[in-house]
């Protein structure tokens, strides 16, 4: 057996975790804090695959090993890379409390409606896109994601979140939690010893009571009826459209999503309800207002930018989707600069079927796969007598392109 125990979030490793093994592998703090058995080797841990090699060794000769691991180690730990290379059922382990579970008790705040996402060896893009969606989330750092750049870059668009940053968590001497705003974190050096951060929408942080635990249940429905939005003179993506837009776009948790020319922000709201963070640009000052107010109305956060597509698009991160709803004659270029910066797909609503041709070829400059169609639909309207009649709502070209997945000697990655 591989006996794993977490440590290092208050509780003290027991004797009999480590009696009698032949081989501890650790960090340098875990195993310079527990007595090891005499004539144990002992591996600081670094990178992973020569530990599992050296464990590997013990293994195989049936020779006694120990892991000492940060709080709960089947919790974005170390229990799937040993699963995954000499099976689950070799493992023995023994939990200690994570740093997200210390974290959120430091608080006195509940965990079950947390998203929990993992910025360590991984891009920090996720991470920040989920801060900016959801309000209660903690992040588990690492190098070059620590803080600092968490801060930087939710300090453009959410500067109203509080992070919490909890360091050396369960060390009695040196256990510091310590609230600032993206901004204060953005200015700091933090160090090594930070455990966890936890980005908090404070007016939203004591949501309901949960049966579901992680990020909230998808909404049940989608392709919300015009009557769900504030709009001005019927000027709102209308709800046919809306949801062969969202089927292309494919917002998701961890996603960034642009609305272009979103005038009422239907599409930029029914993203964020489907868990993708949402900057949404609009010209008109009266939109602006409408965006914020439907988000509102609907507990979601869009991030609203007011100008005018191209020139306000300079100053956002990159976008996994964009859906453009708006442009009028510099509708290609607009066009243009979104796919340039697209990192999946980008969606085109038009009215004016003259605009197709130069859409299309912008979208397909920029290397995507491109398709579309003609929505052309029909809706049930009363007529005097108890009778109905079909009422045809005003045509949509809706055009889409998806950028080519990128293939590798692995397979295929988009």
């Amino acid at each position: 057996m591989i006996t794993v125990v977490g440590t290092g979030t208050g509780a003290p490793v027991p004797a009999d975790a480590v009696a009698g093994a032949e081989l501890v592998v650790g960090g340098r703090r875990h195993l310079d804090a527990v007595p090891l058995p005499e004539g144990a080797e002992r591996i600081v841990l670094g990178p992973l695959a020569p530990a599992l090699d050296a464990i590997g060794e013990y293994v195989a000769k049936e020779r006694r090993v120990v892991v000492l691991a940060s709080g709960d180690p089947g919790f974005f730990g170390i229990v799937r890379a040993l699963a995954e290379r000499f099976g689950s059922a070799r493992l023995d382990v023994r939990p200690g409390v994570s740093s997200v579970a210390a974290a959120f008790a430091r608080l006195g705040l509940t965990w079950d409606d947390a998203v929990v996402v993992s910025a360590h060896g991984r891009d920090p893009r996720t991470a920040v896109q989920v801060c900016r969606a959801h309000p209660k989330v903690a992040v588990l750092t690492g190098p070059g994601a620590g803080p600092a750049e968490l801060g930087a870059a939710l300090a453009r668009t959410v500067p109203g979140r509080v992070l919490v940053v909890a360091s050396a968590l369960g060390d009695p001497e040196r256990e510091h939690v310590e609230r600032v705003s993206p901004a204060e974190a953005a200015g700091r050096a933090w160090g090594t010893a930070v455990s966890v951060v936890l980005c908090l929408d404070e007016t939203r942080a004591l949501g309901p009571v949960r049966t579901l635990a992680g990020a909230g249940a998808r909404p049940a429905g989608w392709a919300l009826d015009e009557g769900g939005f504030a709009h001005r003179d019927s000027m709102i993506t209308k709800f046919e459209v809306r949801a062969l837009a969202l089927a292309r776009l494919g917002p998701r948790v961890g996603d960034l999503v642009w609305d272009i020319g979103s005038g009422s922000g239907s599409v930029a709201v029914e993203c964020a309800r489907l868990g993708a963070a949402v900057s949404a640009v609009e010209k008109a000052a009266d939109g602006v207002g409408r965006i914020r107010a439907n988000a509102a109305a609907h507990g979601v956060d869009v991030h609203v930018v007011h100008g005018e597509a191209p020139d306000a698009l300079g100053g956002l991160d990159d976008p996994d989707a964009v859906f453009v709803g708006g442009g009028g004659r510099e509708l290609a270029g607009i066009v243009g600069v979104c796919a340039r910066r697209a990192r999946r797909t980008v969606v085109v609503a038009m009215a004016a079927l003259e605009r197709v041709p130069a859409a299309r070829t912008a979208l397909a400059d920029a290397g995507f796969d491109v398709d579309g169609v003609l929505l052309q639909s029909s809706r049930l309207a009363p007529l005097p007598g108890d009778v109905t009649r079909l009422a045809a709502t005003n045509p949509v070209f809706l055009l889409w392109g998806v950028r080519s997945p990128v293939r590798t000697d692995e397979g295929v990655a988009q």
